[in-house]
């Protein structure tokens, strides 16, 4: 491979011209894809194999329509103290609300006028009005949002408060300022590393191209994928990245090949070639990680998976290709101008001080108990929160109290009782007697508020049943409610709605995460074996992994459900952490954690091959490798930091749990657990069975083949006399 990855290196130097056209031709066309293609909608959200999404299916069938995709919302009017909404003045001020509605948008199927549905609460404090809409929330025009805000204005100002929420109001995620800040703190980053203008724009330049190209696409196809509106998101905090990591890493081997004193288009083949193989097996992990997401069996998360895998995946293609064509551009410029002087970079080997990552190996090798204990231990402590993880899916209720859907809930709940914005939908296959039977049956149980009568279909084979929990949607007494009604009923009765949905997707979430990580660290692990000929070493990768997540969940349960330093994340309103969190989160973040062991531990490995001893094979990694993984890490937890500002919840949990993942995984383990188990291991960490060394294929990411063919590898090597 690093042969192959060197002539392609060598290549995209010479013909860079072309290589960056072709690149540019490619975003241009991605770019008028996403601006001649239909706006994203909201994906369609559905659990395969669960009771509530054949409870659904069951719906859409027998009763048409009433499980329509189509947005809703709510205006909800609640009286002042010791009033009621159905004295004459503020009945007057509803009943113009709901003509106001009716007429303000072609989008809207139906307004409900809460006097005539049932709309009123016991007390006559409350009273809601429910709208239905043909389209999505993601397909509303502005005209129509601003109709449903603009009635529910008019109202609140003639006595009544007034308060909107449901769906109808979502739009897409806002983009805020703090992905530009991750960006410009990456920049200034890649400049403090390289001490190049030149050096440290291409990474930034590059990453911005694949992310470019990868977003745009997804935009393009999102109508024909179903993909959902935050789809692109993710695979934009994901993509911009890995992209900046990959280039980083060929663009400091071609300092270093430089530095040692060949030939501009001889050091891009070789960087290519060394850092290109390593930059191949990082993203393959990355990639295996996101694509393993289908095992989950959730069509929404195995698209985000694909999706981010696809930006992964040019953000590799790219690094292989286009870094050398820029550098091939950038001449003399992209070295610092230090180095162009002549002050070369390896310390160590000219007598000069040693540099940062040298010292610590050394520490670390001097102390590696120590240092094993405190990583460990520290790791640990913070991963105590995790056993607390409540999970669910994220409804109006999490919302801040600054919106007015989390106010025209809470107005919802005070008026009608906590488990009325979690109602649960009973579906009865079968004819009115087995669905009044079905309410009998039901109405026995405990933890419900309310249970309305059967309502049949025209054909008489189907019902519907509405019941209303007494307490909150997230309560365990919801919970067992829903279990106690598929207990005690048949086959032939289905429970659904928003909290069966939540209840069944936490479930299989939690079943699918065994088998997920079995499948994404038997992979990898495999895959590791190859790139380092070893057992322990692989091992040692992802129990370290294993580690830093559950530490970096511990975190976000920590900040996003017992709200401790909340304020300081954005966090306004705590709650359960979505059920889609943690799995998406061992999925990526597994991805990345092998980018920094490759990276370092290749290093290290080529030392060991080149006759090294293991001590020293530690140290010669850091001195290389330390400096620009730290970079590395600092522009990614940088970059997913950016987007702990976005509005969108699962968005902001995301990338701080990210952020917090790549920080622990980075400087704990992969800067101090790593070296220290390395050290303890000494030539064992090296170590592979004969049988399985003969029979596994040689990948040779050190670079042995290259030296071979290229006829060498030290610096007397001269330039003019290498074959290709």
């Amino acid at each position: 491979m690093a042969t192959f990855l060197y002539k392609l290196g060598r290549s995209a130097f010479r013909r860079r011209r072309l290589v960056a056209l072709l690149w540019v031709a490619l975003l241009a066309i991605a770019g008028v894809g996403a601006a001649t293609a239909p706006a994203a909608t909201s994906s369609s959200f559905s659990i395969p194999g669960t009771e509530a999404q054949r409870a659904f299916d069951l719906l859409e069938e027998r009763f048409p329509g009433a499980g329509a995709d189509g947005a809703t919302a709510r205006v909800v009017f609640k009286a002042p103290e010791g009033q009621k909404v159905t004295d004459p003045a503020h009945k007057a001020v509803v009943e113009e609300t709901v003509a106001a509605l009716k007429s303000g948008s072609d989008q809207i199927v139906s307004v409900a006028d809460p006097y005539t549905a049932q709309a009123v609460s016991q007390n006559g404090s409350t009273a809601y009005v429910s709208v239905a809409y043909k389209v999505n929330a993601m397909e509303l025009t502005d005209e129509t949002r601003e109709a449903l805000k603009q009635a529910g204005h008019q109202a609140q100002g003639k006595g009544l408060t007034v308060e909107v929420g449901g769906d109808a109001l979502q739009t897409m995620p806002e983009t805020g300022a703090g992905e530009i800040v991750g960006v410009v703190i990456a920049g200034i980053v890649l400049v403090i590393t390289f001490g190049s203008l030149v050096a440290a724009g291409l990474p930034l330049l590059t990453a911005i191209i694949g992310v470019g190209i990868g977003v745009s696409s997804i935009t393009a196809l999102a109508n024909v994928l179903d993909l959902g509106s935050t789809t692109s998101t993710l695979a934009m905090m994901i993509g911009l990245a890995v992209g900046i990591d990959y280039a980083l890493f060929i663009v400091s081997r071609y300092r270093a090949e430089l530095a040692e004193g060949r030939d501009k288009e001889e050091a891009a083949g070789r960087a290519t070639g060394t850092a290109g193989s390593a930059v191949v097996f990082a993203g393959l992990t990355v990639v295996i990680a996101l694509v393993g997401l289908a095992v989950v069996n959730i069509p929404m998360l195995t698209k985000m998976g694909f999706a981010a895998a696809g930006t992964v995946v040019i953000a590799v293609l790219i690094a292989l290709t286009l870094i050398p064509a820029l550098l091939g551009f950038a001449g003399d410029k992209v070295v610092g101008r230090k180095q162009r002087k002549g002050a070369a970079s390896e310390g160590d080997e000219k007598g000069e001080k040693p540099n940062g990552g040298t010292r610590w190996a050394r520490f670390v090798i001097r102390r590696p108990v120590l240092v094993l204990l405190v990583g460990v231990l520290g790791l640990g402590a913070i991963a105590v929160p995790a056993a607390s993880l409540e999970m669910g899916l994220p409804d109006d209720g999490v919302k801040p109290v600054s919106t007015t859907e989390r106010r025209a809930y809470d107005m919802l709940s005070d008026g009608f009782g906590p488990g009325f914005n979690g109602p649960l939908l009973v579906v009865v296959d079968g004819d009115k007697a087995a669905a009044d039977t079905t309410v009998s049956t039901i109405k026995k149980l405990e933890g419900w508020a309310a249970v309305t009568p059967a309502t049949p279909n025209k054909a008489g084979d189907a019902a519907m049943i509405t019941v209303v929990p007494k307490d909150r949607p997230s309560s365990v007494a919801t919970e067992n409610l829903v279990h106690d009604i598929r207990d005690a009923t048949g086959d032939d009765v289905l429970v659904t709605g928003a909290t069966a949905m939540n209840i069944d997707f936490s479930q299989k979430m939690n079943d699918a995460l065994v088998p997920y990580l079995a499948l994404v660290v038997g992979l990898a692990f495999l895959l590791l074996t190859l790139v380092f000929r070893s057992v322990l070493v692989p091992l040692k990768a992802a129990l370290g992994f294993l580690l830093s997540v559950v530490a970096a969940l511990g975190a976000v349960v920590a900040v996003f459900q017992w709200g401790w330093l909340g304020g300081l994340f954005g966090v306004e309103q705590t709650g359960p952490i979505m059920s889609m969190m943690p799995i998406f989160m061992v999925g990526v973040v597994f991805g990345l954690a092998m980018d920094y062991e490759v990276f370092l531990v290749t290093r290290m490995r080529e030392a060991y091959v080149h006759g090294e001893r293991p001590g020293e094979a530690i140290v010669t990694g850091f001195r290389h490798s330390a400096r620009v993984v730290t970079a590395a890490a600092v522009i990614m937890i940088a970059v997913f930091s950016g987007f702990i500002g976005m509005t969108d919840q699962m968005i902001k949990m995301i990338g701080f749990g990210l952020a917090v993942a790549v920080l622990f995984d980075a400087f704990v383990v992969r800067m101090a657990i790593v070296p220290a188990v390395l050290a303890l291991l000494g030539h064992k960490a090296w170590w592979l069975p004969k049988w399985l060394d003969r029979a596994l294929p040689n990948v040779d990411v050190e670079g042995e083949g290259l030296a071979k063919h290229v006829g060498g590898t030290g610096a007397e090597e001269k330039p003019d006399l290498v074959k290709v």
